[in-house]
């Protein structure tokens, strides 16, 4: 390689006269060999490694591919379950608040039928509180009117009739009263 420069630099020093465009059959014959040199040289030291490099980095560039395609299926694979399960909660989520209103409604039958129960229960209890008391009343006034009775009628009867049959007549007097 350094001989072929040398020999053009001779040539071009002999005072070689032409023009770039003139054709030089000898310069052209050291340059086609010192082409080939080269590519027998390049062959033997650098093709070997340039073509692994390439290879490797095809090799790289098409595992970066697959790795890249795998992970874009998991990726999808993902977003496919997480959809599955977003709509399963939602799902759960829709039942849920279906048993709650229905346990909300039983809730709402449940106190109101126990407030009905209670209302019903303080009624009666008001009920027959009133009646023991109208009882009562009725007994009292009862009790009062026999005893008036019996002052009234011992009064008459004081003037008109003796002990034993004043006696008689309030005892009869006490009985129909019972009665009623």
């Amino acid at each position: 390689m350094v001989s072929m420069l040398n020999i053009a630099l001779i040539a071009f020093a002999s005072g070689a006269q032409g023009s770039l465009l003139d054709v030089n059959p000898g310069l052209i014959f050291w340059t086609v060999i010192t082409f080939v040199l080269l590519l027998l040289i390049l062959k033997k030291i650098a093709w070997k490694p340039i073509l692994s490099s390439l290879s490797e980095r095809e090799n790289f560039i098409r595992e970066s591919l697959e790795k890249a395609e795998a992970a874009q299926n998991e990726t999808q694979k993902l977003l496919e379950e997480n959809k599955s399960r977003l709509a399963k909660a939602d799902e759960e989520a829709k039942i849920i608040v279906a048993q709650s209103k229905e346990h909300a409604q039983s809730l709402k039958t449940q106190i109101l039928d126990q407030s009905k129960q209670e209302a019903k229960s303080m009624i009666d209890a008001a009920a027959s509180e009133i009646e023991r008391r109208n009882q009562e009343a009725f007994n009292s006034l009862k009790e009062q009117v026999a005893s008036i009775a019996v002052e009234a009628a011992e009064k008459i009867l004081r003037e008109t009739l003796d002990k034993d049959k004043k006696q008689n007549l309030v005892d009869k007097y006490m009985k129909d009263l019972s009665k009623n």
